[in-house]
């Protein structure tokens, strides 16, 4: 349970910083949330956790090919904004565009025979 809590700790920490730093300068939040903190952490957490490396590899295919489809978020979301939309319609509307993104590129790998 300690480690656990450890490691909610230790997340709640980076986000939090990700998101005071963002109020200085959208430059140096926007860069500390582009490295991808969230999957180091998770592979971080396996590897201490079981050592299981082929696990990891497979984690880690796995993010590789779940970050295409994230970037319509990114895409979609000031192009919303810039076209009038309010903030909370705008970010509804691309995080279903991201989801949609995230079905499409699943299906298409699944259908090449890559498997998540």
């Amino acid at each position: 349970m300690k480690y656990i809590l450890f490691k909610l700790l230790i997340s709640s920490l980076i986000i939090a910083l990700i998101s005071e730093v963002s109020k200085k300068s959208s430059f140096f939040g926007s860069l500390i949330a582009s490295v991808p903190i969230i999957s180091v952490l998770s592979l971080i957490w396996i590897y201490l956790e079981s050592k299981d490396i082929e696990q990891i590899k497979n984690l880690s295919n796995s993010i590789f090919w779940m970050v295409i489809p994230s970037l319509m978020l990114f895409i979609s979301f000031p192009l919303l904004l810039n076209a009038g939309l309010n903030f909370w319609t705008s970010l509804i509307i691309a995080i279903i565009l991201t989801i949609i993104f995230y079905i499409l590129t699943i299906l298409i790998l699944f259908s090449y025979g890559i498997k998540l």
